[in-house]
């Protein structure tokens, strides 16, 4: 049976409980954002705690692949794509909870037997294997490519059917032709709405940031200048707010033009 060190044993007690808060985090964050750093956090912990084990190989891999390729990717994915919270709730296929609840606890029962004869059976630890195969990294390629080839295969196949079909999915084909930029001229004719396009954010006598809103001739802010993004957000520049910066400004310009006239004295 192996025996923990000290330095293990303080790395495991601390790293644990970062590892079951990631975890957590994935089961119970509303956001899918959230969930995908909470695993990240998880994944990561595991593969220090890979490291610590003496299995570098797969501490690395599970770093840089999972965490630092897998995991961004998906996040990245969210953050450009988008989720809504209310396609979860509807069940698109039927018998898709009962399925998944019977194969959590299938998974559950298999995570469980593992443990049990990890925990109960007399393991050789990681140093005897490693030195039996010269190496951690000698031992998991005679383990992939040798005894378990073709679970090994197996999944790689269902992967790549799993990305394919992920594709055709996702794919959608166009029930009309693209518009170019004329059909969309036509169209702003035709309807005589912004027939010369929208106005640009700022008042370019003083300065032309794209949350500062245009002025008409009457003084007056146009909503038409300020994407739509911005007002979710409230980050448009007020009237307030507007009337402050160009007092700056114009101050600003006010104290350059006497410093100008007293280098020309």
């Amino acid at each position: 049976m192996m025996h923990l060190g000290g330095a293990e044993s303080t790395l495991f007690f601390f790293g644990a409980p970062l590892s079951v808060v990631g975890a957590l985090a994935l089961l119970f964050a509303r956001k899918a954002v959230h969930a995908a750093m909470g695993m990240a956090l998880c994944m990561i912990m595991l593969g220090v705690f890979y490291i610590a084990e003496q299995a570098e190989f797969l501490g690395i891999i599970q770093i840089f692949v999972y965490s630092g390729a897998v995991m961004m990717l998906f996040l990245f994915v969210v953050m450009l794509v988008g989720v809504d919270s209310s396609d979860s709730l509807v069940e698109t296929i039927r018998g898709q909870k009962a399925a998944g609840l019977l194969l959590s606890l299938a998974l559950i029962a298999l995570l469980v037997s593992g443990v049990s004869r990890a925990t109960f059976a007399s393991g050789k630890g990681l140093d005897a294997a490693n030195a039996a195969q010269g190496g951690n990294v000698g031992g998991i390629a005679q383990l992939i490519f040798g005894r378990y080839v073709w679970a090994f295969e197996v999944t790689s196949a269902l992967l790549i059917t799993a990305a394919i079909g992920a594709m055709l999915l996702a794919h959608r084909e166009r029930l009309t032709p693209k518009a170019s930029q004329a059909d969309w001229s036509r169209r702003r004719i035709r309807e005589g709405v912004n027939v010369a396009g929208l106005p640009a954010p700022g008042v370019y006598a003083q300065h032309n940031a794209v949350d500062t809103p245009a002025l008409l001739p009457d003084g007056s802010p146009s909503d038409l200048s300020i994407n739509r993004v911005l007002k979710a957000r409230g980050q448009v520049l007020g009237a307030g707010k507007q009337v402050a910066v160009s007092n700056e400004i114009e101050t600003e310009a006010g104290d350059m033009s006497e410093a100008n006239r007293g280098e020309s004295k």
